[in-house]
């Protein structure tokens, strides 16, 4: 599908109801899989990615159907099934490790695949961190991709990890406290720090034990179970960062509903980002209101907020003077290499862009429309977006059906705000 936008007046006071978080959703349908009984997950996102989620849920054993937009997990406890046909995870990479982390625990054979961005993603760290807790787990092209096979039963130990994504972790922290024996997992790195975080406050909410040694280290105790829960899923601060920027870049103000700032999610880390910038931010219970302003580059450490490149690559182009975005390698193995696509992106429409090996530099730009590639990416979509609506002329994004992956209210949302734009089918 090609998005056409065009140059559009945001609505001054405009407010946006930001739907449930894709990291907490997955999060939840996998330890409520993993609980023995009935759980109630309420207001999850509902998206290409969390359906994936659920897919695969069911095809290790949970019975799981939707009701009211909420969703209802009869879960099978510390053994999955093993499936009767080859996992396809879609485009979740989440879903991928987490999948392949629960499939361990059980005896027997289980095949994950996904689509072509998920088969060309980095799995060897956590291949690896499998097998040293005693699972059996490969490659089926031997290049530390999927498709992988996933054989059971791990028991526990000690392991290292690279934790370049901070998925591999956070897999490891939901499976292992299941396992016979206690987990000791030493990390040589962690990048996405707050994902972590926010695992083990799914963690600390089932009272699993375990110890912290200062992100170097876990120590996990084994023989442990998760109980049945009901939640509501917070705000997804990762969607609500597009309208952020937004309201940054075109001087208006946008409320934000749904948003808690007590919530573990590293890109609330945003708003900082962007009152440093020179936005202003009000804080109300449970909304955020962003008024944009005159904005000047700044420097930021983006390691935590990695999902949030696009988007603040675009911002880095309505503000006087240099941005850098630094110190996040990892946005190079996520559904494209987002440093290396946003910048081709966003050159084609005029911006003054580089790439650093970890980063971008971005100075103040006068953006024209043109015909961009969404890459398949739903973030590199979303932030071409909101680009486009604060660009002289007409831009056409192609691929923009990935939205769907992790917000698909986004185009409704944006009209809603003021923006003209318009979702036509490609001419083949």
């Amino acid at each position: 599908m090609l998005l056409k936008v065009s140059k559009s007046n945001i609505r001054a006071e405009s407010e946006i109801e930001i739907p449930g978080s894709k990291s907490h959703t997955i999060r939840a349908l996998f330890i409520a899989s993993l609980a023995q009984g009935q759980s109630k997950i309420l207001r999850p996102l509902i998206s290409g990615d969390a359906l994936s989620a659920v897919k695969t849920c069911e095809k290790l054993g949970a019975g799981i159907y939707e009701k009211d937009n909420n969703f209802i997990v009869d879960g099978f406890g510390k053994k999955p099934s093993i499936p009767d046909d080859i996992v396809d995870v879609g485009n979740s990479g989440t879903t991928l490790k987490f999948g392949a982390a629960t499939a361990a625990l059980v005896e027997g054979y289980t095949v994950f695949t996904g689509d072509k961005q998920i088969r060309s993603r980095p799995m060897e760290p956590l291949i690896k961190a499998l097998n040293n807790l005693g699972a059996e787990v490969f490659s089926t092209r031997n290049n530390g991709r999927a498709p992988i096979v996933v054989k059971g039963a791990m028991k526990g130990g000690i392991t290292e990890l690279d934790a370049h994504s901070s998925q591999y972790l956070s897999a490891l922290l939901i499976a292992c406290p299941l396992l016979e024996k206690d987990t000791e997992i030493i990390l040589t790195r962690l990048n996405e720090k707050p994902y972590v975080e926010m695992t083990l406050w799914w963690l600390d909410k089932h009272d699993i034990k375990y110890s912290n040694n200062d992100f170097k280290s876990f120590y996990i105790k084994g023989g442990q179970e998760y109980k049945p829960f009901q939640i509501v899923i917070p705000g997804d601060f990762s969607s609500a960062t597009f309208f952020m920027v937004l309201a940054a870049i075109s001087g208006q103000s946008i409320t934000l509903k749904n948003l808690d700032m007590t919530d573990p999610q590293g890109d609330k880390l945003v708003l900082s980002y962007l009152e440093n910038m020179g936005a202003k931010i009000y804080y109300g219970e449970n909304s955020v209101t962003v008024k944009g302003d005159k904005l000047h580059g700044i420097e930021i450490d983006m390691n935590a907020t990695p999902d949030a490149l696009p988007a603040m690559a675009v911002a880095g182009c309505f503000a006087e003077g240099e941005t850098r975005l630094l110190n996040v390698p990892q946005a190079r193995i996520k559904e494209t290499d987002r440093i290396s696509v946003m910048c081709h992106e966003l050159r084609k429409m005029g911006a003054d862009i580089h790439e650093l090996p970890d980063g971008l530099v971005i100075r103040n730009s006068k953006l024209t429309g043109c015909e961009v590639s969404g890459h398949y990416d739903h973030r590199v979509a979303m932030a071409l977006a909101i680009a486009g609506v604060n660009s002289e002329g007409t831009t056409i994004i192609d691929t923009a059906e990935s939205i769907n992956v992790t917000f698909p209210e986004f185009i409704s949302f944006l009209q809603q705000c003021g923006g003209n734009l318009e979702l036509i089918k490609e001419i083949v």
